[in-house]
């Protein structure tokens, strides 16, 4: 694991030293926007019809994603009781309350989950990553999250309809469903076309690793230790709860530990998108990611340890 994370670590501390150095006087955030918008686009579709189109779909492609759902929803929930049982000690506008309960149940699946879970099990495992994102944590993030937001914060309500049009628009989605045609009907693709889609998504890894380094900051936030349970919930109880969940479900080996591994990831950079959009307090929730994303080299060996494969 150690073998994969520091190359990662000095990838995002150089996605750091961009923002300080700005190179040619681009700014940090247009570059993190040009990039995100890049994978988002057309690096991440690329991988998502690649990887799918050549992957073995079997139950996998269900019990993963029902694995997220559930360890998704039961981490939210669990957050939201824990922050109301301790409302009297730990006191909390709604703008925060919301942005925390969003950090300590999305995590960040795709972005630093699919480069470790490549790392560890080889590009076959990619996947799993993908089948965890596109089919689970982004569905919920725009249906159950971005409700959460309008909740405690404001900028008006994000229906039903709404939230099934973003979902169905995003390239990725497209992407990975594009895969799974291709892949059932048996279509096969030229060999010049999987060898740009193979290029092309050989990009997406360096490039998402690149853009956390670039996002990361420690913003000022006057009430720090109210991320505590958030940071224990994403960090620690959301793999037990994945691990349980998928081996309840029959989920073993390489699938198991990549979606208690997936479960572990640190707080999702994307909800800070749907934080600005609900008016909800940005300065902590780029904290929770900042403070997530630093004890995560240190708690995903251990997540790994617990799942058994290394």
């Amino acid at each position: 694991m150690q073998d994969i994370l520091f190359p990662f670590g000095l990838i995002i501390l150089a996605g750091v030293a961009f923002r300080y150095i700005r190179p040619a006087g681009v700014e940090a955030g247009v570059m993190s926007t040009a990039i995100n918008a890049g994978v988002l686009n057309l690096f991440l579709p690329a991988l998502c019809v690649k990887t799918i189109c050549q992957s073995t779909i079997d139950l996998d492609a269900v019990l993963v994603p029902a694995t997220a759902w559930i360890t998704t929803l039961v981490s939210l929930l669990l957050a939201a009781g824990t922050y109301s049982l301790l409302s009297k000690k730990i006191r909390l506008t709604p703008k925060e309350k919301g942005v925390i309960l969003l950090a300590a149940a999305f995590g960040n699946v795709t972005y630093l989950g699919l480069p470790v879970l490549a790392g560890l099990f080889g590009g076959t495992a990619a996947k799993y990553a993908l089948y965890y994102d596109l089919l689970a944590t982004t569905p919920l993030l725009w249906l159950v999250g971005a409700n959460l937001a309008a909740r405690y914060g404001g900028g008006g309500k994000y229906g039903l309809l709404e939230a099934l049009k973003t979902i169905v628009s995003l390239p990725p989605v497209v992407g990975i469903f594009a895969g799974m045609a291709l892949n059932l009907t048996g279509t096969p693709l030229p060999a010049l076309v999987l060898r740009t889609l193979d290029m092309l998504g050989g990009l997406v890894v360096p490039l998402m690793i690149f853009s956390i380094g670039l996002a990361l900051r420690v913003p000022r936030v006057a009430n720090a230790y109210a991320v505590i349970p958030a940071v224990i919930i994403k960090l620690a109880v959301s793999p037990c709860i994945s691990f349980l969940t998928a081996s309840a479900l029959g989920l073993s080996g390489t699938p198991l530990g990549a979606v208690t591994l997936e479960s572990a990831m640190p707080s999702m950079v994307l909800t800070l998108l749907v934080a600005d959009r609900y008016k909800l307090d940005i300065s902590l929730g780029a904290f929770i990611i900042v403070v997530t994303t630093i004890l995560s080299f240190f708690t995903l060996p251990a997540v790994l340890y617990m799942t058994g494969p290394r």
